[in-house]
């Protein structure tokens, strides 16, 4: 046979992958097969294929950006087998047909936006950004915990007529004067274990915060942790799961497009001469995109210009243009929040979002230099 190339679409699960091969020649998906999710099966089966489009065939494999992470695509690029991850939000949906979504399908639809190219390919990490982008996301799901047991505390003292009106929660005087309580009988070890697990968790976010620093200092990172600590709202646990989640960011060609594959670009839905556009469009990486919503709160407190003493400290490990460039960006963010939220009158959430949209591509342009 001519050399040709052979699209394997992979749609993958946690027990089971359905297979099938496209070409562009036959224009159709031929030999589907559901095996158990095991990438030696799949080798197989492409070796069996192998002996059908013939020794010169090249064969691409792909799939879907999903709980498998990035595990199958190693398996196989180890073994010599190429492979894409496909971005869901990117691929090429199917119009003017009726949905019925099984396997089989989803096998096809991945096997034809491969060898369409209606797709964008997720970004591969390195093995040492893949660690530590774990180690950070493990330790945000402990603060979430840290969250929920601080709500179950000031619950709990809520139904049981413990009122604390002498400042702010979750400082050490109120922290003293939760353990000063003294309910009765079983609710005294209800308020107990309640407390000995927000220590804990209190303990562990601490140790984990100390590791964050330590892993943040290595060369690989530290140049480009101190360049993102100069922006309000950032700092280092912010910074280097930014740069871990997203990789290299050169191949964002413009900070427009990093807002956009962060999601935070708004949607739109227009027809004619009628434009009508939307709440923002949540595709792309979820945990960065949240990280900037949340740094974004910064820009909401202080004065235009204003520099505190822990900021001017972040600064002083940068050059002068990166410092000139953050600088020029907290000012314009922070304008830009109160004009939205004073001027003009938009909700918080929106004019939080608005802020995360630009500093994302303020950070772009930091971290690919474009200063101007």
């Amino acid at each position: 046979m001519n050399h040709t190339t052979v699209y394997v679409g992979m749609d993958v699960h946690k027990v089971s992958f359905s297979l099938c091969c496209y070409t562009i020649e036959d224009d159709s998906a031929k030999y589907v097969q559901k095996i158990q999710a095991n990438y030696k099966l799949v080798i197989s089966y492409i070796s069996k294929m192998r002996s059908i489009y013939g020794d010169t065939a090249d064969f691409i494999c792909g799939y879907e950006a999903g709980c498998l992470g990035f595990s199958l695509y190693h398996q196989l690029v180890d073994h010599g087998q190429k492979c894409i991850i496909l971005a869901p939000t990117t691929m090429m949906a199917e119009k003017g047909r009726k949905r019925v979504k099984t396997d089989k399908r989803d096998a096809v639809v991945i096997a034809r936006c491969l060898a369409c190219h209606t797709y964008h390919p997720v970004h591969i990490p390195t093995d040492q950004d893949e660690q530590v982008k774990e180690y950070i996301r493990m330790r945000d799901d402990h603060k979430l915990q840290l969250k929920k047991i601080k709500q179950q505390i000031l619950a709990f003292c809520l139904r049981h007529g413990y009122v604390y009106d002498d400042g702010r929660h979750w400082t050490i005087k109120h922290l003293q004067w939760l353990r000063s309580l003294t309910p009765e009988a079983i609710y005294a070890e209800v308020l107990s274990e309640y407390l000995l697990t927000y220590t804990n968790l209190s303990d562990k976010l601490e140790r984990y915060d100390k590791r964050i620093g330590e892993l943040a200092s290595k060369d690989e990172y530290k140049a480009s942790v101190n360049k993102l600590s100069c922006f309000l709202g950032i700092k280092t646990a912010t910074a280097l799961s930014t740069i871990v989640e997203v990789g290299d960011f050169k191949r964002f060609a413009k900070p427009e497009n990093f807002a956009s594959y962060l999601g935070l670009t708004p949607g739109e839905n227009s027809s004619g001469g009628d434009r009508n556009q939307l709440s923002i469009t949540k595709a792309g990486n979820t945990h960065v995109r949240r990280l900037l919503v949340e740094a974004a709160q910064s820009f909401g407190k202080g004065q235009i210009g204003y520099k505190s003493k822990a900021l001017k400290e972040r600064h002083s490990a940068n050059p002068p243009e990166t410092i000139a460039y953050a600088d020029k960006a907290n000012e314009r963010l922070r304008r830009k929040y109160y004009r939205l939220t004073l001027h003009h009158g938009k909700k918080a959430n929106v004019a939080k979002t608005a802020v995360a949209r630009e500093l994302a591509c303020f950070i772009c342009g930091m971290m690919n230099e474009q200063y101007a």
